[in-house]
């Protein structure tokens, strides 16, 4: 299983969160390929690791092949081997949200899920309504698709993956715990648990949590309310990226000016076997 693209929300310590409860595969927000490329700010701003975070995938959104390949070179430490994957074309899988623009508010397309799914030989992931464990092994059922992907479900209750109805205070634990080791801002810290204790607090109590505006008021109230233990910060260095000043690819671009029909080829997971 994954969770999706969400920006902001798929931050470092958030990733960390969901695998310790059974998330096998993780993508980041989608990144501005033009911004990441030229500037070293947005670089350390949107891409931040550390040894743990693997399997990940790294999204871009580029107008352009050389804006989108840059980029890609930029975050890969076998980027060689990357240009000759892609010079190849071969796509390993399909993400596949059963949805058109106009269906935001109707429920997921199965049958144009499963249509897809047999006319390729490639694995698909299938997106949409995952609120609950049963709902990705029932997708399948429908889909036959070889891995599920959720969004809004695992921000309210990360344990999803792992088979729990809604957020444990554990879960909430860890994220305070992961969030105090890090650098990580109010805005992402507080709404995350927006989203956890959605199924936690009764309105009342959610009409105040949701409307603290500092770490020491969100924490105050968790220790007081929930009993949950503040830490004191102790910050863990995670891998902002170091990047080569080179920056031309000389490999991959040669190889795209030598065709006139390269294309643009522009969310995390529960995978079956």
């Amino acid at each position: 299983m994954s969770i999706t693209k969400i920006k902001i929300l798929c931050r470092l310590e958030f990733r960390t969160l969901v695998k310790m409860y059974g998330c096998q595969l993780c993508f980041t927000p989608m990144i501005m390929a033009d911004s990441f490329v030229q500037s070293l700010k947005a670089r350390h701003n949107e891409f931040v690791t550390n040894t743990d975070d693997k399997p990940l995938i790294v999204q871009f959104a580029a107008k352009n092949v050389n804006d989108f390949v840059s980029a890609a070179e930029l975050i890969s430490p076998e980027s060689v081997q990357l240009c000759k994957n892609l010079e190849a074309c071969g796509v390993s899988f399909l993400t596949v949200h059963g949805r058109t623009v106009k269906e935001r508010s109707e429920p997921v397309n199965t049958n144009a899920i499963r249509s897809i799914v047999d006319s390729v030989d490639i694995p698909v992931i299938a997106n949409g309504d995952i609120k609950s464990l049963n709902d990705c092994f029932h997708l399948n059922e429908l889909t036959k698709c070889k891995g599920v992907m959720a969004a809004r479900g695992i921000l309210q209750n990360p344990a999803m993956f792992s088979g729990l109805e809604k957020t444990p205070l554990s879960c909430v634990q860890n994220w305070v715990d992961l969030c105090c080791k890090s650098d990580v801002q109010f805005q992402c810290y507080h709404h995350h648990l927006v989203f956890m204790l959605e199924k936690v607090l009764s309105k009342k109590e959610r009409n105040t949590f949701n409307f603290l505006k500092t770490f020491d008021q969100v924490n105050n109230y968790l220790s007081e309310k929930l009993s949950i233990s503040i830490p004191t910060a102790t910050k863990t260095k995670n891998c902002h990226v170091e990047y080569s000043d080179v920056q031309d690819g000389s490999y991959f671009k040669s190889k795209i000016l030598q065709t006139s029909e390269f294309e643009d080829c522009l969310y995390d997971t529960f995978l079956f076997n």
